[in-house]
């Protein structure tokens, strides 16, 4: 049966000051009611229940996403005690489901991705579980046709067809490639022959299993003791032990990698369109813009402004004169303001306030 995994431990920094230590992107919302985390789980409610529904989040936000889902069993929210990166939580959850449905299937979720319409989701959704079934053995991911030549993501070589499901396609994969320059990445674009890596999987625990103590086998050993005291009285504290002990190493370079090079990996191409809410201005590509091409969430007023991004509280006025192509984020106790341009470095500035002993205002 179909199992969801939702990755819900990252920081979010580069959405500060509107994400902070205590409130991390994933319980934001950003167009709507709903949080990322919440429409995560409402994307994928229509083909997996709560009952067959898994969160792995950080310790210190486990109460918050219980809050957030109340539909899900307790248990199912899993709490990590340290931040050791993908691969850690990807095998952990995979051994934890397999004690409980060792047939299962599985989907790997991100839990800030934004995905519409959610009909086509669900069509490749059910063309990655089917390919599943058939090769066990496979890792599935799912490859977004690129719209533009983006420099902040990774991207998937394609090796050639692999035949259609509910009439999506899928391809086999040659190789993952990191993000790539301006000059490359223009030339994926145009060679037709790359995909958005989405970070969104579909497999069999025993296929990512072995792949992990293939290629990391330290990291699965500690991954079956955890997963060995799973419902005993043991648990918090062998978790604890264990995954602090754990190699700190994305799921791409663990085991996607390598096993895309040994032809262990098929890729799906999206039908759906696709935003991984990676930085501010995300919000353009979600909101509409005013006359002068500015996109403002709160109370603003501007005079010769022109494609800004302003957020603010909403009883608190931002007002802007002469300035263009700015970000400007005022949240409570604190207030970003950047060019466009600098967007994908807010977490160096993160990190300048931490240096300097500000570390209250994150």
């Amino acid at each position: 049966m179909l199992h969801a995994m939702i990755m819900a431990g990252g920081g979010g920094t580069r959405f500060w000051p509107r994400s902070r230590d205590r409130r991390p992107k994933q319980f934001l919302s950003f167009a709507g009611d709903r949080t990322l985390l919440q429409e995560t789980v409402d994307r994928i409610a229509a083909q997996v229940p709560p009952e067959r529904t898994w969160v792995l989040t950080g310790d210190a936000y486990r109460a918050d996403t219980a809050a957030q889902l109340p539909e899900l069993p307790a248990s199912h929210v899993i709490g990590e005690p340290a931040r050791r990166d993908t691969a850690a939580c990807v095998g952990l959850g995979a051994a934890v489901i397999a004690k409980e449905d060792p047939d299962a299937t599985i989907i790997v979720m991100p839990a800030d991705h934004v995905i519409e319409p959610v009909a086509e989701f669900h069509r490749a959704v059910h063309a990655a579980e089917q390919l599943a079934n058939e090769h066990p053995d496979c890792l599935l991911t799912f490859g977004i046709p690129p719209t533009y030549p983006s420099t902040g993501y990774g991207y998937i070589e394609l090796a050639g067809g692999a035949g259609t499901r509910q009439g999506v396609q899928a391809s086999k994969v040659a190789a993952f490639v990191e993000k790539p320059d301006d000059e490359t990445a223009e030339r994926y674009v145009a060679g037709g022959r790359h995909l958005w890596n989405a970070g969104i999987f579909v497999w069999k625990p025993g296929a990512v299993l072995g792949e992990l103590k293939k290629n990391k086998p330290a990291l699965a050993a500690t991954v079956a003791r955890i997963a060995d005291a799973w419902g005993t009285p043991q648990f918090d504290q062998v978790f604890r032990t264990e995954y602090e002990t754990a190699e700190r190493v994305s799921i791409d370079y663990a085991v996607m990698q390598e096993a895309g090079k040994a032809g262990k990996v098929l890729v799906l191409h999206a039908p759906y369109q696709w935003d991984d809410v990676g930085s501010w201005l995300a919000l353009e590509r979600r909101n509409p813009q005013d006359a002068a091409c500015n996109t403002v969430q709160g109370l603003h007023v501007g005079v010769d402004t022109a494609g800004c991004v302003v957020v603010s509280d909403g009883d608190h006025l931002v007002g802007t004169l002469g300035v263009s192509d700015l970000i400007i984020i005022q949240n409570g106790d604190a207030t970003l303001v950047a060019t466009k341009d600098r967007e994908g470095e807010v977490k160096k500035l993160v990190d300048a306030i931490k240096a300097k002993g500000l570390g209250r205002f994150l």
